[in-house]
């Protein structure tokens, strides 16, 4: 009886480690690889291969920043969003683009937003809510009227001097379009080459006024947000035809 007790072990442990043999590949599919590879076009997970040509925008992990300074007793607030479509290319002749922002999904003060922007804390659920609300309807904002913002690259140059990350620079100018509204601007952005892609970061400051924005304030005044905003740019781009495979999302 012992012998048969024996077998009869030997052989389930047999079959655990021919099953756990078998998902150990499996695993690393839950592990998204450094740089972005997951395609924001194709949600199939069927490991279709997607193609990215030279200075598309990778939407699934490019990201929109803004610092929201405050007034009186009111608070800073940071927020983050997404974008729509964009292409930038980095070529001192040729190049340019465009980033279309996508003000709907503009989500305020979450941790990884409030980071960014060099927040401190957290915000509850309710307080978020309110704010969102705020920045959202018609009085700022106004998402529903407005429903993107773009920034139109008309020239990109090339600047000497490195960045404090010892990146290579560029000046991006051109017009930026905001609730209804278009003003020049320019952007300084440093370029960091993974992969293939390129992982651009800058950002620049405007005035909500200069768009026909008033700020938000309540209690007369006594609470509210700055007329300045701060915004930054975290894109990755393709620095070349890139053809990846597309890796199933966690």
């Amino acid at each position: 009886m012992t012998q048969f007790r024996t077998l009869a072990l030997a052989r389930r442990w047999f079959a655990i480690s021919l099953i756990v043999a078998w998902l150990s590949p499996l695993a690393g599919w839950s592990q998204v690889p450094v740089g972005p590879r997951i395609a924001a076009n194709d949600t199939s997970g069927h490991g279709a291969q997607v193609v990215y040509e030279a200075g598309a925008v990778h939407l699934g992990t490019s990201r929109v920043f803004i610092h929201v300074y405050k007034t009186g007793l009111g608070h800073e607030h940071g927020v983050m969003g997404r974008l729509k479509q964009g292409h930038v290319v980095l070529n001192d002749n040729s190049g340019g683009g465009e980033l279309v922002f996508d003000m709907p999904s503009f989500d305020a003060d979450s941790d990884e937003a409030r980071r960014y922007v060099g927040l401190t804390g957290s915000t509850d659920a309710s307080t978020r809510e309110q704010v969102n609300a705020n920045m959202h309807g018609a009085g700022v904002l106004d998402t529903h009227m407005y429903p993107t913002a773009t920034f139109k690259i008309a020239s990109v140059t090339k600047l000497a001097e490195l960045s404090r990350r010892g990146l290579p620079q560029y000046q991006l100018d051109g017009a930026f379009v905001l609730h209804g509204t278009t003003a020049p601007i320019g952007i300084v952005v440093d370029a960091e080459p993974r992969s293939g892609w390129l992982h651009l970061r800058g950002g620049f400051s405007i005035l909500q006024s200069s768009y026909g924005i008033k700020p938000f304030t309540k209690a007369f005044g006594a609470v509210g947000v700055a007329d300045r905003l701060d915004i930054w740019g975290d894109l990755w781009v393709a620095g070349e035809r890139l053809v990846v495979q597309q890796v199933p999302s966690r």
